[in-house]
């Protein structure tokens, strides 16, 4: 993440995103796979590092083998095989969605977890209960905790989608997009960003 001031002198939190260039691998239409989307690739690799089939895949589409494909079903204009997708699709002040996979927390306990508050004070002869769950159910019957409750676990790792951010910047001899606000993910993980 980053800021930037805009014209009243005002700091704007934003984060840098790399944004392309992406390539158009593959182009479904409703005669040939029974629906229309297209599929994009992104981020270089190396091909000892790709099988045989996606190569194949690849070289269709006349470009180098990538690590990332994602299809998209919503598009508004004509794409074509080989076709590459830049920062350029942006616009200022468009306001764009961000999908990302959030960071991992590990296994974490309720308080963390789902912000319980803990059992509370250490009087009538409590002690070293102040981060657990407290009273969990019924006992003899149903005799066993229903599934969904609100327990210790792993926690974050999920996909998480954040709406409504505003594109501050966008810089194409870089390929980078200014976003304003914070999205989920660690440094250098993947995103989708749709308009």
């Amino acid at each position: 993440m980053t800021s930037v001031f805009d014209a009243d002198g005002k700091n704007i939190p934003c984060t840098v995103i790399e944004a392309g260039p992406c390539v158009v691998t593959q182009v479904k239409t409703e005669e040939k796979d029974g629906y229309s989307a297209v599929q994009i690739a992104y981020d270089e690799t190396t091909e000892k590092h790709t099988s045989n089939s996606l190569m194949g895949h690849f070289k269709k589409a006349n470009t180098t083998p990538k690590r990332k494909l994602v299809e998209f079903n919503s598009f508004e204009q004509e794409m074509n095989l080989g076709d590459v997708l830049t920062v350029d699709i942006f616009e200022e002040n468009d306001w764009v969605d961000v999908t990302g996979i959030s960071k991992g927390k590990g296994f974490q306990g309720v308080v963390k977890r789902h912000g319980f508050a803990g059992v509370g004070g250490q009087t009538h002869g409590q002690h070293n209960r102040q981060r657990k769950p407290g009273s969990l159910g019924a006992s003899s019957y149903p005799s066993r905790v229903f599934k969904g409750k609100r327990l210790p676990g792993r926690t974050g790792g999920d996909q998480v989608k954040v709406l409504n951010l505003r594109v501050l910047k966008k810089m194409p001899e870089h390929n980078l997009l200014l976003v304003k606000g914070s999205i989920p993910g660690a440094k250098g993980s993947y995103l989708l960003i749709e308009d």
